[in-house]
């Protein structure tokens, strides 16, 4: 599992998330409605592909661990370089649940949009519920809190949209939701991780809940010119 970790983005789009992949030579890109998401094995390859990528959608990410990416500076803007890194779950810790999780369904898609834009603007694509489970908090019938899964392969699921309305904030309803999806991962077989900033406060939050730093990955973000 440690090699598809290394490139966790290449390795969905090999495997449980091959249907929404569209490929140039070694470099692979979700369908930019699902999430604008990209990865490679080659740095040569990639100033083609994010030519032909920016056809499609007009901000995207390259995502690698170490690897930089090549780019047509007459035509792709690099916007930022996030520095990223990557956890996977050691030893599952308990947690008490209080709230009522309940799974979010198609109809609930409008609702998640609006809370991750809100929260966390910038990447998240309403078909991104497409890529696996989302789980939620109801507060007098709006949706308060979410937490979902983005990228799969064989052996790994990522945890990801893990967010909560601001009114609601300091109330556990994300350490509860993660560990909920973090189990059910586990009862599919597969092994949970999941990706965030350098520095976020939530890594503690991770860590209580049995998850530990592996490596960096790097998240480039480019617009069209």
């Amino acid at each position: 599992m440690n090699n598809k970790l290394v490139n966790p983005v290449w390795s969905s789009l090999e495997e449980t998330h091959k249907k929404f992949s569209i490929q140039y030579d070694e470099v692979t890109f979700y369908q930019p409605t699902i999430c604008p998401f990209g990865a490679f094995t080659n740095t040569k390859k990639t100033e083609h592909a994010l030519n032909e990528y920016s056809k499609l959608t007009d901000s995207f990410f390259l995502v690698s661990e170490s690897k930089t990416p090549t780019y047509d500076t007459s035509k792709i803007i690099l916007d930022k370089k996030i520095e990223g890194v990557q956890m996977v779950l050691e030893n599952i810790q308990e947690v008490t649940i209080t709230e009522e999780i309940v799974p979010l369904t198609e109809k609930n898609v409008d609702e998640i949009y609006n809370l991750i834009w809100l929260v966390m603007p910038g990447y998240y694509k309403k078909r991104t519920f497409d890529m696996g489970k989302y789980f939620g908090i109801f507060k007098n019938e709006q949706l308060v809190a979410i937490a979902g899964q983005r990228m799969q392969t064989n052996d790994f699921i990522e945890v990801s949209g893990v967010v909560t309305h601001p009114d609601f904030t300091k109330r556990g309803f994300a350490k509860q939701l993660t560990q909920h999806v973090t189990k059910d991962i586990i009862e599919d077989g597969k092994h949970p991780i999941l990706h965030t900033t350098k520095g976020n406060p939530a890594i503690k939050l991770y860590e209580k809940l049995g998850y530990q730093l592996t490596r960096d990955m790097n998240w480039w973000y480019f617009t069209k010119k």
